[in-house]
């Protein structure tokens, strides 16, 4: 049996309060992505985005506009905002696909509970970031079977086995 404490779920939205939503479940992976491109869509030194399962979010409030914008990918990006005070809640990035959310967490009304698990694109941070002992960092991305834990890997393989079944 595992020692970790029962997952509570988490609310979040927009300045306006508007946009609200609720994570059922706990995010399948933190991530804090230095690449450039997240430095200056966040206007940070950072994007700090939960990703979790599309159908573990609660719409709660009116829906979001969702922005198609440019990515270093090519393939862009779906950035859900408030139609109102257009603060960012979530993203849907094309290799994940709509059936993830990879939500803001600074969007969350207690974003303490959810921590980076992992830095990526530190090839580029800022040079004044100091990353935590310890914590896992690559230069670009990271093999996903060798960090998520094997609950999240399931979960990610039934969502999108969900997502193609419903949508494909």
């Amino acid at each position: 049996m595992s020692d970790a404490p029962a997952f509570a779920p988490l609310e979040g939205g927009c300045d306006c309060r508007r946009v609200r939503y609720r994570l059922r479940q706990s995010p399948l992976i933190v991530h804090a992505c230095h690449c450039r491109w997240c430095q200056r869509e966040s206007g940070s030194a950072f994007a700090h985005n939960a990703m979790i399962e599309s159908s573990a979010v609660e719409d709660l409030g009116e829906p979001p506009l969702v922005v198609d914008t440019p990515s270093a990918s090519g393939r862009g990006q779906r950035i859900a905002r408030c139609p109102h005070c257009h603060v960012a809640v979530w993203s849907h990035y094309a290799g994940a696909g709509p059936g993830f959310r990879f939500v803001r967490v600074g969007s969350l009304d207690d974003p303490d509970r959810c921590p980076p698990d992992v830095h990526i694109f530190t090839a580029s941070k800022q040079p004044w970031v100091v990353l935590p002992p310890g914590m896992p960092a690559f230069e670009v991305f990271y093999e996903r079977e060798r960090l998520w834990s094997p609950d999240a890997l399931a979960r990610r393989s039934a969502a999108i086995a969900a997502w193609e079944r419903d949508h494909g």
